[in-house]
């Protein structure tokens, strides 16, 4: 729970005087979670997974849109799980107002990452609470209300469908009979305004579809006009739905053949006219089809003229119709492609806010690749620092002040090798001092020997280095020095002893890190070493003393 001073909230505002569908319960249904929510993710009114969390000073959790509601609802608001606590509770932090609420970022951010899936049935969708809103704007298995009003909810999905197929507010009116209908009704519709010839061919083209007649060739219903397709029902559909433009000009034709005809009368003796065989090859196929209405007797000019008017007012009805139910399906094509539209301006608007998304977290993302390079380098100098300081503190565990050192030394075998071969000849013992504030010494050993004892003896010497209080101790170094290679066995140490050389230089007060190497360059015998009579070197190792005397 966050402690301290309440921050004042600029969301917690007022709005309307109760709360809305979306406003309350506002939390996400615990249900969407994968697994059960922690009791720190609810909210202490709604009980729901929180929803833009705020934290009151008594250290209780609610949604925002639950304490926009409860502030504006009660007079002296006191925090729900306070008064479960204590009935009887009626402290400063216990009484809310808006300025007892504060954001908690924390856990709104643990609460976003929480793993979910969505509620509609059907959809397989899984992810993080993050994305749970932008999902359920765009589910496909989501019950939307239809846009036009019927009120009835359908998926998503199947919009479009309920549109064209079964809403009852997506209805058109018949120019012919101011029919009202749907689109299903629009594909049966038989308008009796059509004329007794085209209805029977309707019903039977109906009748035909309704028999299943998929085979039988049938003639396009254009071919009255000049149209001369034929096929079986289903091809015979997606030729009328692909060719209006076709259709229309074969009308036109036909109009313009029969308007001509009534403006030029025909001459005597011709029972039709040749403009009627011109306009697409149509017109002849218009006399064949209506041959027995149009005979003429002995070419009265009156019997003509009437068989040409009703040429005339059949081909208008033609035009006509096709226009209608052209409009009609139009009509209906436009509330879909409307619903259509929607949905895509819904999909790009969450694209764009998904792409913003995307590139805010590549700019974290290498925002935080380049902290952690920054914290790589200053964790390598740190463990470098570190590997110093633990050196300094072994050396400081080493050294002695007392004039008295001793050096052991493992992998003898390994360093004969080496000082043999000429790869490390000799090494140095750690430093160690005389006094607490005396000279500062150390060995230097040739395990193959050096000068006159080399691939004899092992030789040992004696190192002054520069010391801390060299500018106070007495100079030249005159103390006696003893060697003890230790027998391990404890029977009988090699021992050797020198005096210094005051006159060497080796001796004297250093003037770099450390003077010339004396002592003892025939200190062991080599063939020695492994004598089964004393442990000079077991298990591989040695130990080497060395005593300064300051008190002579």
């Amino acid at each position: 729970m966050a402690s301290g001073s309440a921050v004042s909230d600029p969301s917690l505002n007022g709005g309307s005087s109760t709360p809305d569908e979306n406003e309350y319960p506002s939390g996400f249904p615990q249900s969407i979670c994968d697994e059960v929510p922690k009791e720190k993710y609810l909210c202490s009114n709604c009980n729901n997974v929180l929803n833009k969390a705020r934290q009151t000073v008594c250290g209780h959790r609610y949604c925002l849109a639950c304490v926009n509601w409860l502030v504006r609802n009660n007079k002296d608001l006191v925090c729900t799980k306070c008064k479960e606590e204590d009935t009887s509770v009626e402290n400063d932090t216990s009484v809310l107002t808006l300025d007892q609420f504060f954001n908690d970022a924390a856990i709104n951010k643990e609460i976003l990452d929480l793993k979910v899936h969505c509620a509609n049935q059907g959809c397989p969708w899984r992810s993080t609470l993050k994305n749970f809103e932008d999902h359920q704007s765009q589910c496909e298995y989501a019950l939307i209300p239809c846009n036009i009003g019927c009120g009835i909810m359908v998926q998503r999905k199947s919009l479009a469908t309920h549109l064209d197929r079964g809403c009852p507010n997506n209805k058109t009116t018949c120019p012919s009979c101011a029919g009202v209908l749907t689109p299903r009704e629009l594909q049966k519709h038989v308008c009796p305004n059509s004329g007794d010839k085209k209805t029977t061919k309707t019903d039977k083209r109906q009748k035909n579809n309704h028999a299943g007649s998929s085979k039988k060739k049938e003639p396009c219903i254009f071919s009255e006009v000049g149209c001369p397709f034929k096929g079986n029902t289903d091809k015979l559909k997606e030729h009328e739905s692909c060719s209006h433009v076709g259709h229309l000009q074969l009308l036109l034709d036909v109009t313009r053949a029969l308007q001509r005809t009534l403006n030029s009368p025909p001459e005597r003796g011709h029972h039709e006219s040749p403009d009627l065989l011109q306009p697409g090859q149509c017109g002849a196929s218009l006399t064949s089809q209506s041959e027995g209405e149009i005979e003429t007797d002995g070419g009265d000019p009156g019997v003509s003229d009437k068989a040409l008017s009703l040429h005339d007012d059949q081909a208008e009805l033609a035009v006509g119709q096709q226009l209608d139910i052209l409009q009609q399906r139009v009509q209906v094509m436009e509330n879909i492609i409307s619903a259509l539209n929607r949905e895509v301006e819904k999909t790009q608007f969450s694209v764009v806010v998904l792409e913003r998304d995307d590139y805010n977290s590549q700019q974290l993302i290498q925002h935080l690749e380049t902290k952690v390079a920054e914290q790589q380098q200053r964790l390598v100098g740190k463990d470098i620092h570190i590997t110093s300081l633990q050196q300094c503190i072994s050396a400081q565990q080493d050294v002695s002040y007392d004039g008295t050192f001793v050096w052991r030394l493992c992998d003898v075998s390994q360093r004969l090798r080496e000082a043999a071969s000429g790869q490390k000849i000799s090494q140095y013992s750690s430093a160690f001092y005389t006094a607490r504030y005396g000279f500062k010494v150390c060995m230097r050993l040739y395990l193959n020997g050096d000068g006159v004892g080399k691939g004899t003896h092992i030789s040992l010497f004696f190192v002054i280095m520069k010391g801390e209080y060299d500018p106070i101790l007495p100079w030249p170094f005159r103390y006696k020095v003893t060697f003890f290679l230790i027998d391990q066995n404890q029977r009988e140490h090699v021992i050797d002893a020198f005096r210094p050389d005051l006159s060497s230089a080796s001796f004297h007060c250093p003037v770099s890190e450390m003077n010339v190497a004396s002592g003892c360059p025939l200190f062991f015998p080599l063939g020695k070493l492994r004598s089964t009579k004393h442990a000079y070197c077991k298990d591989d190792t040695i130990y080497i003393k060395c005593v300064v005397d300051t008190s002579t």
